[in-house]
């Protein structure tokens, strides 16, 4: 399976193809603006998404395994304050609640905001930097 980040990076490009959202969130070419890792000092305007610690994974009784429960972090930073914050929340809304989705061979049985949007800081620049924090539970397909 892929990281967890790869899969969100692709769930919010398939979505920002058919909403519009891709205005906001550019993934290809030279201009690309959502990283996955690392948040880059360049452009201003980015989103960065992160794997981090989840729960353990599941383990039954008989040894067998399956589900995983990954989570992940989106990081937002933009010039503009109020469309730093409209951003995450719409980031938001496409992600909470989002389940039996088929990513790269891999089933997210369902995505759960578990705290944000918040805001995080500012960074040297006086860029407001937004988090945001799903759960995931997710197995091959």
């Amino acid at each position: 399976m892929n990281a967890s980040s790869v899969d969100i990076k692709q769930i919010l490009e398939e979505y920002g193809e058919s909403s519009g959202f891709e205005s906001d969130l550019i993934f290809s070419g030279s201009s690309m603006n959502v990283f996955i890792g690392q948040e880059p000092a360049h452009p201003r305007n980015c989103i960065t998404i992160y794997d981090t610690p989840g729960f353990p994974p599941y383990l039954g009784l008989a040894g067998e395994t399956g589900y995983e429960y990954p989570s992940i972090q989106i990081r937002v930073r933009n010039g503009d304050y109020l469309v730093g914050w409209d951003l995450i929340d719409r980031i938001k809304e496409v992600l909470h609640g989002l389940a039996q989705t088929t990513v790269n061979g891999t089933l997210y049985s369902v995505i759960t905001c578990s705290s944000g949007p918040a805001l995080l800081d500012f960074d040297d620049n006086n860029n407001a930097r937004f988090i945001i924090n799903f759960n995931l539970q997710r197995r091959s397909a």
